[in-house]
C-alpha cells in the first residue's frame, strides 16, 4: 500500500546529501563545537536574507522566544524580568512555547481569539482589548502553517500604543508580507529549526533576528550565561548558544529554501484545487499580501468528521496531524491566574476541535498529491 507521510526527512537529506555531508565533514575536521565559524556565517547569510541588521544563531525556537522577551524587559524596564502586571497578548491557538515563553519572562500572557478564515490571531480582538487595558506591553503574533499575520494592522497597533513586537515565525521561515519576510517587521524575529520546519536542522535550534542594536547586545549577552566576558556576568542569562553542528547543517539546508517553499506552496494549490468543492471541509484563507509557506496544509473538517477521516486515511497510507488539539487557555500550565483571556475564544476552540493537517512534504509527488485528495473524497463520496 502507498504510504504518504507528512514528512520525509530521509528523501530531504537525499536530495541535499552532498550539501550536508561536506558540512558535517568540515566540522569534523576543525572540531570548534562552540561558537564555530558555522554560526557566525549563518548569522550573517540569514540576516541579508531576511533583511536586517543582526542576526543570533540560538539553541532552540522556545528559547529565541525567552531571550527576545527577557531583552525587552532589561531595554524598557531596567529589570531582568517583567512584573506579573506586565502583560503579553498572544493567540490562544498556537504551541505551548509561545505563552510559555511569556510565563518565563515574568510578564502575563493574554489570549485573544483568531480570525477563523486564517487561524492567526484576530486584529480586532487584540484593539478590543487594548481599550479597556493599559498594562499591555507587548504583542506576539503567530504566523501559523506558514502564512502572515496582517503585520501593516498590528505595527500600527503597537505604534500608537507603544508596543514590542516579538514575531514567532517558528513556521513560517521564507514567508512574507507584501516586500518584507517575516521576522523583519517586528522589534524582533524569533525562529526555530527544528527538525520538521522549512528550515530545520537535525535537532533542536533557533534564530533572533533584529534591527535593534541594543536588543542585539542584550540578547547576544543572555545566551551565553548573561554577560559579555562569561566569568563576570551581568544579567540572569542562559546557555542557549547554537550549536555549530547545527549552524553547519542549517546553512547548508539554507540553500535550497526557496526552492522548496516553492514546492510546498505548489502542494499547497493542488490540495486547494482538489479540495475546494467538499461542502464539509473549510480551506484556509490566504490574504492577499501574505506570502504563505505552507508549513502545514491545514484544513477543517465540519459536522464532527475529523476522526472517521482521519482513520479512513491511515488505513489508505496517508498520515495526518492535529495542530492542536488544546488551545492554550485550556491547559493546566495556564491557569490558576498565570494567564487571561480575553472573550469566549470560540473560534480557537472550535478550530481546535476540528482541524485537521494534510502531508505538505516539498518532496511530495504531484501523483502524491492526487492520492490524497482522491482518498478524502472517496471518504466524503461514501
Amino acid at each position: 500500500m502507498r504510504q504518504i507521510p507528512m514528512l520525509d526527512l530521509r528523501l530531504e537529506y537525499e536530495y541535499m546529501q552532498a550539501d550536508i555531508d561536506v558540512a558535517l565533514k568540515t566540522c569534523l575536521e576543525h572540531q570548534k563545537w562552540i561558537f564555530g565559524p558555522e554560526v557566525k556565517k549563518l548569522e550573517d547569510e540569514l540576516a541579508g536574507y531576511l533583511g536586517v541588521k543582526h542576526c543570533i544563531g540560538i539553541c532552540s525556537g522556545t528559547d529565541s522566544l525567552v531571550l527576545s522577551l527577557r531583552a525587552q524587559a532589561i531595554k524598557l524596564k531596567n529589570q531582568e524580568y517583567f512584573n506579573k502586571t506586565d502583560e503579553v497578548i498572544t493567540t490562544s491557538f498556537t504551541f505551548t512555547a509561545t505563552g510559555d515563553a511569556i510565563l518565563r519572562s515574568g510578564a502575563t500572557p493574554v489570549f485573544v481569539d483568531i480570525d477563523p478564515g486564517t487561524y492567526n490571531i484576530d486584529i480586532k480582538k487584540i484593539k478590543d482589548y487594548i481599550k479597556s487595558n493599559q498594562n499591555v506591553v507587548g504583542i506576539i503574533p503567530v504566523h501559523l502553517y506558514g502564512q502572515s499575520c496582517n503585520m501593516d494592522e498590528i505595527m500600527n497597533i503597537a505604534e500608537e500604543h507603544d508596543l514590542f513586537v516579538i514575531e514567532d515565525v517558528a513556521q513560517a521561515f521564507g514567508a512574507g508580507w507584501k516586500d518584507k519576510k517575516l521576522g523583519s517587521i517586528g522589534t524582533t524575529g524569533s525562529f526555530s529549526f527544528f527538525p520538521s520546519k522549512n528550515l530545520g536542522g537535525f535537532g533542536d535550534g533557533g534564530l533572533v533576528a533584529t534591527n535593534d542594536d541594543k536588543t542585539m547586545e542584550l540578547v547576544r549577552m543572555l545566551l551565553k550565561h548573561g554577560g559579555k566576558d562569561k566569568y563576570n556576568v551581568d544579567h540572569v542569562g542562559y546557555n542557549a548558544r547554537l550549536d555549530t553542528l547545527q549552524a553547519a547543517i542549517v546553512l547548508a539546508k539554507f540553500k535550497y529554501i526557496d526552492e522548496f517553499n516553492s514546492k510546498r506552496r505548489q502542494v499547497g494549490d493542488q490540495y486547494n484545487e482538489g479540495l475546494k468543492d467538499i461542502k464539509d471541509i473549510i480551506l484556509s484563507e490566504c490574504l492577499t499580501d501574505a506570502f504563505h509557506v505552507y508549513h502545514q496544509y491545514t484544513i477543517r473538517i465540519l459536522n464532527g468528521k475529523r476522526g472517521e477521516l482521519q482513520n479512513h486515511l491511515k488505513e489508505k497510507g496517508v498520515s495526518t496531524m492535529i495542530y492542536y488539539p488544546f488551545p492554550l487557555h485550556k491547559m493546566k500550565v495556564f491557569g490558576d491566574g498565570r494567564s487571561k483571556s480575553f472573550g469566549n475564544l470560540e473560534n480557537a476552540e472550535a478550530a481546535a476541535q476540528s482541524v485537521v493537517s494534510l502531508p505538505v512534504e516539498p518532496l511530495q509527488s504531484m501523483e502524491d498529491t492526487s492520492y490524497v485528495i482522491d482518498c478524502i473524497k472517496g471518504y466524503f463520496n461514501g
